[in-house]
């Protein structure tokens, strides 16, 4: 009986190790939109503890993301910024399924610069030498911030003052570090943790720009993974991680 027992609980012992190298492997890649950069981050902690799976997260524009994945990335995800590039992969055949938007963003005006309170008006003036936006050919809030300026008949007379970022990420940089004295960025950047407090800024009506709607869709160009991009996919519609993005600016009732 004792051997009984010693044998059983090796056996126990065995199976708990195995289970929790198998929990230890479960990993999957994310591409996500620079603009989802912080929202992901809080996504993802929140997710991992609770399923077990750990998230890699590759931040770049969505443009340059879908540029990766077909040229192979390893991606099991992508979190893209609109809908016009997980579309993209879906009619490229590299994924079995259409795009689903999880979001909608907006667009903001900030500065970090003293006594600068960021407007359109104010962009104008002449303390303000250097704007900061992303590259519209790879990002869409860029492509959003030149609607902006068209609609207000600014952007030629502005356009010497446009410096571009390839990504929101870059751009910001330009922004925190004052190497622009303004800049149009994510609504989600500026609610960060890090940088709410940092600045002014204005949120910019919805009217004056293509509407963000920012599209998931799930690479299958990694099979084995499927399983646990499919759980990252189905938990981000789910109602703990519309509270998150809801935190970042983000709207999801739509």
């Amino acid at each position: 009986m004792k051997y009984i027992k010693s044998y059983f609980l090796l056996f126990l012992l065995v199976l708990f190790s195995v289970a929790c190298n198998d929990q230890n492997n479960q990993k999957i890649t994310i591409a996500t939109s620079a603009n989802m950069q912080f929202a992901m981050k809080a996504l993802t902690t929140d997710f991992t503890t609770k399923s077990g799976i750990e998230c890699e997260l590759v931040i770049s524009s969505s443009g340059k993301l879908t540029a990766q994945i077909k040229e192979g990335a390893p991606y099991d995800i992508f979190v893209a910024a609109d809908m016009k590039y997980p579309n993209e992969i879906f009619n490229s055949g590299l994924s079995t399924f259409p795009p689903k938007i999880y979001a909608h963003g907006k667009l903001v005006l900030w500065s970090v610069v003293e006594n600068i309170t960021p407007s359109l008006k104010a962009l104008q003036e002449t303390s303000i030498k250097h704007i900061a936006l992303a590259n519209p050919k790879t990002a869409p809030y860029g492509i959003a911030a030149v609607e902006v300026l068209e609609k207000y008949h600014l952007l030629d007379s502005l356009k010497e003052k446009l410096v571009y970022g390839e990504s929101i990420s870059q751009t910001n940089q330009f922004i925190i570090s004052k190497s622009a004295e303004a800049g149009f960025t994510a609504m989600s950047v500026v609610l960060s943790d890090g940088l709410k407090n940092k600045g002014n800024w204005v949120a910019l009506d919805g009217d004056l720009y293509t509407p963000l709607s920012q599209g998931v869709v799930l690479i299958k160009n990694k099979i084995e993974n499927n399983v646990y991009a499919q759980q990252f996919y189905d938990f981000l519609f789910s109602d703990e991680a519309k509270e998150i993005l809801k935190k970042f600016g983000y709207s999801v009732d739509k």
